[in-house]
This record gives C-alpha cells, structure tokens and sequence, in this order.
C-alpha cells in the first residue's frame, strides 16, 4: 500500500495528505481549530457563521481527506452528528491509524461516494452539507450538475447549507456552469475566492455557498474573508448572476470534472 499520510516536516505532530503530486488535506489532530489551507479556512468561516459555537448541528461532508473538518465541527459544537462519505477505504484506515479521531467524536466515515451515499439519505437530514471531494486534482463531474444540487437540497434541511470548494481558472467555464446549476436549486448562492482567481489570474480554489437561510450573515462572511492573510472576496446577488450570465449547466447526461491544474500550479495552500 502506498502511504498516502506524511508528516508535515515543519509541523510536529500535523499530517499532510498526499495523492500523486497533490496535497489534498491537513491535519494536526492535537488541535482541530488549526486549519492549515486558507480555502478549508473559508469554509470553517461558514460552519462558524451558519451555526454559533456549541451549537449541535447535524452536518455531512462529502469528501474525507484527513477529516479535517469533521475534527472542526467535533470540537467546536460538540455531540454534533456528522456523516463523511469516502469512498478511498485505505486512506479512511490510514488516517484512522496514524491520524486517530478522539473518543466518541460522532464522525461516522461511510465507503461511499457523495452521489451514492446521499441518495440513501432521508429528505431534511442535515443543516450543514460540505462538498470537498477530488479525484486527483479535478472535482467529479457528477458533484456539479443541475441533478447533484436538487439532491443537496433535498438532504438539507429548509434553510440547510451547502457549501463547495472547487478549483478553476480563466474564464471560469466550468464554475460558471456549475452555479448555473445551483440556481435551479437555491435561491441564495455567493461564492468566496481570492481576486487573482476571479478575474483570471491564477489557478485557484473557490469556495460556492448555496443556502436557504435568509438570515445568513453574508457581511460577517465578507469580514472574515477579507481578513485572511490571504484575503477572499464575496460575490452574491447581482456579482453571481453577472458570472452566470447564461451559461448552460452541467447535467449528469453531459457530467465533466472540473479543470486540470496547469503545469506546476497548486490550488491548495
């Protein structure tokens, strides 16, 4: 088997999780609360906007990795029930042995895939649903169609969220198409990304927010994005729309994975 879980060399005790030439995840299981990538950053700013701190949520993560985020939610609202579905079982016992979740943490890991694991689920399960799952370095075509996000919101509750990290660059073909997608499903959808990637600069991560809450504080959001060492922007309404404009969403029938990185880019950091 090969070792998929290294040490990170500058950080005792935190693990890095390494698929091909990528680093997909981070984890320091002696502190949850530290969230190495500004992206994984971004979306622990929704779960902390969505849901004060020790408030119990119900919340599914589509995507395991180092579970980084399930250890976040654990930790920060504890006896929180929370589902991960990852198909990579290998990676699920490798993180297990090396990377152990603390006792009685709620954070069940099924061996599905996102699309199979949520149809099995009943209409309204969660508040919280997290879609962070790549094959290599592209996002599966099949977790942005116009069918993907009418099963996420199926699975949410009323006002449930939905929050996706994808990777894309110019002219953000693929993105476009995927909240095109959204907007079939969600009335309120805002997307959080470094400038430089939004207008087409660099190779990078966005992170897609889809809720049906109304009361979401999209300008705490806005706050806390802006005051990341690396700053993200929040675009909504009008800004979303105008990314949108007219693009044809992917459906299942005409599924893509998202853009490979170019040679020698990395979203991840």
């Amino acid at each position: 088997m090969v070792e998929r879980l290294v040490p990170d060399p500058h950080h005792r005790g935190a693990w890095v999780v390494r698929i091909g030439d990528t680093d997909q995840s981070w984890v320091d299981p002696d502190d949850p609360t530290h969230l190495e990538f500004d992206y994984v950053q971004r979306i622990a700013d929704v779960i902390d906007v969505v849901a004060p701190v020790n408030e119990r949520i119900r919340a599914v993560h589509v995507g395991g990795g180092g579970l980084s985020l399930p250890r976040y939610v654990a930790h920060t609202r504890p006896t929180s029930a929370q589902v991960v579905l990852e198909p990579d079982e290998e990676l699920t016992a490798e993180v297990r042995l090396r990377a152990p979740l603390p006792p009685r943490s709620g954070i069940k890991v099924r061996p599905q895939d996102g699309r199979t694991g949520l149809a099995g689920m009943p209409d309204g399960y969660c508040d919280l649903l997290i879609i962070d799952a790549f094959a290599g370095a592209r996002v599966p075509g099949e977790l942005a169609t116009v069918e993907a996000f009418a099963e996420y919101r199926r699975v949410l509750t009323g006002a449930g969220t939905v929050v996706l990290n994808v990777t894309d660059s110019a002219p953000l073909t693929w993105t476009r198409r995927l909240l095109a997608g959204a907007q079939r499903s969600f009335a309120t959808i805002g997307l959080m990304a470094e400038s430089a990637t939004l207008k087409g600069r660099r190779f990078g991560n966005i992170v897609v927010v889809a809720t049906g809450d109304t009361t979401l504080d999209w300008d705490a959001l806005a706050r806390r994005a802006a005051g990341a060492a690396f700053p993200f922007r929040v675009s909504l309404g009008p800004g979303v729309d105008r990314l949108v404009a007219g693009a044809a969403p992917l459906e299942d029938a005409n599924a893509e994975a998202s853009p490979p990185p170019p040679d020698g880019a990395t979203a991840f950091r």
